[in-house]
Parts: structure tokens; sequence; C-alpha cells
């Protein structure tokens, strides 16, 4: 009897925890394709390749990252929101690297200072409904790991 009520209380627990790996599995996460490549931003640490985390003090970032309103000045422009954004370019793609967002830098991670002033290493342009500057900032320095600059990149 003590068995089927353990094997009766762990039947929701399983259910509970396939719904919850479903659920987390089908949120979309911000994401560029580079080529062959995607770089995509994911919630969950442990998976991604590349860590940055975000400063207040210009004086410890590793990547300067200015936000700018003129899309034409910008090394990178996400605009998401108006016809034939490609929000499928991601999917289905084998090379994808990951992205992720710590509050705290990580050994060997890029330290960014957002603004909207320069120098900057990146400028950046945003107008979109799914995609934060924060977001943007991060997988812009994650797709080349603070070094260098994109050729092209979409959504």
């Amino acid at each position: 009897m003590l068995r089927f009520k353990i094997l009766a209380s762990l039947v929701p627990l399983l259910a509970a925890a396939v719904f919850a790996r479903a659920e987390i599995g089908s949120v979309s996460h911000p994401c560029i394709a580079l080529g062959e490549t995607s770089v995509e931003l994911t919630s969950v640490f442990w998976t991604a390749g590349v860590h940055v985390a975000f400063t207040d003090d210009p004086a410890q970032a590793t990547v300067r990252v200015q936000v700018t309103d003129n899309a034409d000045a910008a090394d990178f422009a996400v605009v998401d929101d108006g016809l034939g954004s490609e929000s499928d370019s991601c999917q289905g793609n084998p090379s994808t690297r990951l992205v992720s967002i710590a509050a705290q830098p990580v050994d060997g991670g890029q330290v960014i200072y957002l603004s909207t002033e320069g120098p900057a290493d990146y400028r950046i342009y945003v107008r979109s409904k799914t995609f934060s500057q924060r977001e943007a900032a991060a997988l812009i320095v994650g797709a080349r790991g603070g070094h260098g600059h994109l050729q092209a990149a979409s959504l």
C-alpha cells in the first residue's frame, strides 16, 4: 500500500516536470542569424557557451556599446516590428551559439558598458517590441566575443 501511495504522489510531480520542461523549451528568446550560425540568448546559464555581464562603470567594461537614435550610424540595427521581419531565421539552425546575461562578470566573459555616448566598440539601434537594448547589446557582443565587427546579421 505504501508503494502505491508513493507512486501516486510521484505521477503528478513527473507530469509537472514534463510540462515545465516543455514550457522552458518553447519560450522564444532573442536570436540573430549570422550566415550559417545563429546567436541566441538563453536563460539557462549552464547551457551558454558565452556569458556577458553589464556594468554602470566604464572603467570595468571590456566592451563599450553605444545606443544610437540613427539606424544609419549603427553597426547593428534591430527593427523587428514591421512587415517582413524574419522571425524564423534562427529556427532549426544546428550551429546556434548560446549567450547568457550574467548578474556578475564571469571569468573570461565580456563586461558591457551600455550608454548613449561614445566612444564605443559597437553602435546599436533598437526599435523592437521583442528585443531590449540590453538583449541587443548582449547578442552583438556574444556574436563576436567583443572582437571585430559583424558583416551581416538578420533577425
